[in-house]
């Protein structure tokens, strides 16, 4: 059923939490894992602060992704890590359609209902947009 599961990790214990379901379903269903995370650029970016603050969400994630693939690793599933730049919602989507993802499994922060109602939420969006199932865990 599910041979491709892309699991976005943005470095919160939700993203965890959620990690750790995508393991038992790529172990469940000898799934294959992509594990994605998107640095956010400033806005307004100006040149310096975007080339440094894309720098570090780069090691950020290339450290923690590290620490992921090992746990996996040890589970014998296979991880693919990916961290690309620019807006959450959309880089989880285009990322499922590229890599023709069976299912998006991430996590949700938890903001008040008055900020999700004025901001929206990244989960949310990927509900709404992503082309297969999407798994949200708290």
């Amino acid at each position: 059923m599910y041979r491709k599961i892309l699991a976005a990790h943005d470095g919160s214990n939700s993203a965890d939490a959620a990690f750790r379901h995508a393991l038992e379903m790529a172990a469940a269903f000898k799934a294959e894992i992509l594990l994605l995370s998107v640095a956010v650029p400033p806005e307004p970016a100006t040149e310096p602060e975007l080339e440094a603050r894309l720098e570090d969400a780069q090691e950020h994630y290339e450290e923690s992704h590290g620490i992921l693939v090992k746990e996996a690793a040890t589970r014998g599933i296979s991880v693919r890590s990916e961290i690309v730049v620019g807006h959450p919602a959309e880089q989880i989507v285009l990322a499922a359609e590229r890599n023709k993802a069976d299912l998006v499994v991430m996590g949700t922060r938890g903001r008040s209902s008055f900020a999700r109602w004025m901001l929206g939420s990244v989960s949310e969006r990927v509900l709404r947009y992503a082309p297969c199932p999407v798994l949200v865990v708290r």
